[in-house]
């Protein structure tokens, strides 16, 4: 099992900025962000080699506006020697590697254009794990999208556009349950009809399912995986951020926490016992609950 957080180590500081506005969008300025973000995502791999965290989201912010149609640069042929070199630090010290657009990648939406934009997106996050020369258990994680009304339509829509997809989008993409609109038991539908990969959030699942215990609903996500070609199941995991209301009264809210609980963590390790998948935490304090989390497993 690994473990490990997203996109962003609060201990490793940085002065230059990750990216930029597009009114200041010059050639220059991207060029200068990218070997930025190259250097720091260098030291991000080699802080966590260094404290046992072998799981990692790279930031979508890496090459900053390129799926957007004012960025001309060939930035895979530029930093292809950074790229590579990344790559074989990851795979030398066997490190497991993800991405996750933003919420506006969406393949189910009645909008030819934003299907169109969404598609582009999804082809410069598989092109970042292309240059770093990443088996296809480096996968990019999205989740389904909208109902819009009508979610067997929805359904309909997202399958027949992912077989449109090249092969390069479709080795790598997976999809998640989420907390709103589809729980795991739509996206088991979907990979019924298409064959994709289910990434398991813990968090959603809690929030919405069809009252499936969390070992039932891991296992048949898990199902979805190819552990040759997939690598090993991906789950999120979370707990929930606790609010209190007018009342002084605690309560679960859709936040993931600011930081691990290990009892709810312990606790999570033993009901999926004897199951064997990889832990991204998804926490806002990052590789500092990462590492606590370590230690639980290992203790």
């Amino acid at each position: 099992m690994k473990i490990g957080y997203p996109c962003i180590n609060n201990r490793i500081l940085r002065t230059d900025p990750s990216t930029f506005r597009l009114t200041s969008y010059s050639e220059n300025r991207l060029i200068q962000t990218i070997r930025g973000n190259l250097t720091h995502l260098n030291q991000i791999l080699e802080y966590n080699i260094n404290h046992g965290l072998l799981f990692f989201r790279i930031s979508s912010d890496l090459i900053p506006f390129a799926s957007h149609p004012i960025c001309k640069l060939n930035w895979f042929e530029l930093f292809h020697s950074e790229f590579e070199q990344i790559g074989i630090f990851i795979r030398k010290h066997g490190i497991r590697i993800s991405m996750h657009p933003d919420q506006f990648v969406i393949l189910n939406s009645p909008n030819y254009t934003i299907i169109e934009n969404s598609i582009s997106e999804l082809k410069y996050h598989c092109k970042v794990l292309d240059a770093m020369q990443l088996d296809e258990t480096a996968k990019v994680q999205i989740h389904i999208g909208g109902v819009y009304g009508n979610k067997i339509e929805a359904l309909t829509r997202f399958a027949a556009t992912y077989t449109t997809l090249d092969n390069a989008i479709r080795r790598r993409l997976v999809i998640e349950n989420d907390d709103h609109l589809y729980n795991l038991d739509d996206c088991l539908e979907l990979n019924r009809r298409i064959n994709i990969p289910i990434v398991f959030d813990s968090f959603h699942h809690e929030l919405l399912s069809n009252g499936e215990s969390l070992r039932f609903a891991l296992r048949n996500a898990m199902s979805t995986w190819n552990k040759n070609k997939d690598g090993l199941p991906i789950v999120d995991y979370s707990s929930p951020h606790l609010e209190t209301d007018k009342k002084g009264i605690k309560g679960r809210r859709g936040k993931h926490a600011e930081r691990i609980d290990a009892l709810s963590f312990k606790k999570f390790l033993k009901e999926t016992e004897s199951l064997d998948f990889d832990i991204m935490l998804e926490i806002k304090d990052k590789e500092k609950s990462a590492m606590k989390a370590l230690r639980i497993l290992n203790s």
